[in-house]
């Protein structure tokens, strides 16, 4: 995939200790992005989601060009304090810290089929707490689909038997 060529590290971001993979390039290049959204949306159609789940905030680079074009809605999961209607909160660990996600209690119908996407997965706190807001709402979590994922921190652990695209593996 070009964009395995465009991804650069960042070493000690946002924290000592801490490789940041650092998109930003691969969202810069036309024909690296337009990639990443096809091989998402071909995998993704066969898990026939209902609806198409962000998680702040590169999720939602990536969740939102999914989600239309696959002719779907999308749903953010955000930060605490930043959806402005009435949600439900999830809190998780970070490989550096903890945090909290939260959900519109409407975002979600029970039954709905959720498709989870985020730029990367590293420990799969932030990803289960979303799924578990998910589950709390009664969708159905289809799958998970990343653009990386950082194999050494077993970020599959916490997530079960869920399905999981990651399509470069660090």
């Amino acid at each position: 995939m070009l964009a395995s060529r465009l991804i650069r590290d960042i070493p000690d971001f946002p924290k000592p200790g801490i490789l940041f993979k650092d998109i930003t390039p691969v969202l810069a290049n036309y024909a690296a992005f337009q990639e990443i959204i096809d091989h998402c949306v071909e995998w993704a159609s066969g898990k026939a989601p209902d609806i198409i789940i962000g998680i702040e905030s590169r999720g939602f680079v990536f969740g939102t060009p999914i989600a239309l074009a696959m002719g779907l809605g999308f749903v953010p999961i955000r930060k605490i304090g930043k959806l402005p209607h009435e949600t439900i909160r999830e809190e998780y660990a970070l490989e550096y810290g903890a945090n909290a996600v939260e959900v519109h209690r409407d975002a979600i119908r029970p039954g709905q089929r959720v498709l989870i996407v985020d730029d990367l997965l590293a420990t799969g706190g932030t990803a289960a707490a979303a799924a578990r807001l998910v589950e709390a709402l009664g969708g159905k979590v289809v799958g998970f689909s990343f653009l990386i994922e950082l194999e050494f921190l077993n970020g599959r652990a916490a997530l079960g038997d869920y399905d999981i695209q990651a399509l470069l593996k660090y």
